[in-house]
């Protein structure tokens, strides 16, 4: 096993990039505002690169308080307004509204699973699927269980959730582990 390797699409990454490699993607979380702020981030990215998005995280961050569920549940139409206006983050008027009524159907599945913790392990009976990748190839953009977990959200009223986004997001939050086997910063 090589100390150094790490997996092959981090490799030439910027160096945001690899630092959310080595210390976030594929790492377990149980923290309910880094799922939120992970599930925001996983959304802005659809059609757009993750390279774009960590580079524009620090503003969605200041933009939205920080991913504080309560807090960005009670913004409004003129706060949408505001981040219009911010030249650091994405110009996405749907996707920055959704981000406020995400909040809102984020805080019902707190309600009733007591956190979003509970509901969004509960579909891989809390404990992480390994996937064991040998080579970048074999990474999926998404399966039938984000395809099960995109409804289920989508149910639930959010928004900007479709499969290959549930997956992502299932990679961000740890709850599949899709580092390549010999990669240093693999948790299995």
């Amino acid at each position: 096993m090589n100390n150094n390797f790490i997996c092959t699409w981090a490799q030439n990454a910027s160096e945001l990039m690899q630092e959310y490699h080595a210390k976030e993607w594929g790492q377990i979380s149980h923290d309910d505002r880094y799922m939120f702020e992970m599930l925001c981030l996983e959304g802005y990215q659809a059609g757009l690169s993750w390279n774009t998005i960590i580079n524009k995280r620090a503003a969605f961050k200041k933009g939205f308080h920080n991913f504080e569920v309560h807090v960005v549940a009670a913004m409004t139409e003129a706060d949408i307004d505001r981040l219009m206006e911010t030249p650091e983050i994405l110009h996405h008027r749907g996707k920055l509204a959704a981000t406020i009524s995400n909040a809102k159907a984020f805080i019902e599945v707190q309600l009733e699973f007591g956190s979003f913790d509970e509901y969004i392990w509960k579909f891989v009976n809390n404990r992480q699927i390994n996937d064991h990748i040998r080579i970048p190839e074999e990474i999926h953009a998404k399966t039938p269980l984000s395809e099960i977990i995109s409804a289920d959200l989508k149910k639930r009223g959010f928004k900007f959730v479709g499969p290959v986004t549930a997956y992502s997001f299932m990679q961000a939050i740890g709850l599949i582990n899709d580092h390549e086997i010999e990669c240093m910063y693999n948790p299995g």
